[in-house]
């Protein structure tokens, strides 16, 4: 068990999940930054937020995305980027599982905002593989925590 906490807490795994996390939110963020109506409208097909919240939520989220993914590229303020971007994960992947148990085929937007012609099939089929692709990156993210809990135990 010890080797395995020593191989999964090392420096070297550690910098490459944070630098690859840090990646997906910035090339997830850049064409929902360009696009600000298009990611709105994919917000909207969630039918999960108030009217009044998805402009809003279109506008910001991206926002948040980039400055998290950009503090883990950097090495600043991980911490926090890490834990918003661990609540954001669990958001999508509630949002994308709410939308796969109501039947409702959407386009998620997670990396391009525009709509691709696809069947019905075709869009709970990329539901689905999304879901597990965000639990991939939130285990990411539980591996940052680890990390960061063997190597500083007093915090």
């Amino acid at each position: 068990m010890k080797r395995l906490t020593e191989s999964l807490t090392h420096p070297w795994l550690t910098i490459r999940v944070q630098l690859a996390l840090g990646i997906f939110f910035v090339v997830a963020a850049l064409p929902k930054i360009v696009d600000p109506p298009s990611f709105a409208h994919m917000v909207y097909n969630y039918r999960i937020l108030p009217g009044a919240l998805v402009n809003l939520m279109g506008l910001t989220m991206p926002w948040v995305e980039l400055l998290c993914g950009l503090a883990l590229i950097l090495g600043i303020w991980t911490g926090t980027a890490r834990t918003l971007i661990g609540a954001m994960l669990v958001t999508f992947i509630i949002a994308i599982s709410i939308n796969l148990a109501r039947g409702n085929a959407i386009d998620c937007g997670c990396f391009d905002p525009t709509p691709v012609p696809k069947t019905r099939v075709e869009r709970l089929q990329d539901m689905q593989f999304v879901v597990l692709r965000d639990l991939g990156m939130l285990l990411m993210v539980g591996q940052l925590w680890w990390a960061e809990r063997v190597l500083s135990p007093e915090s």
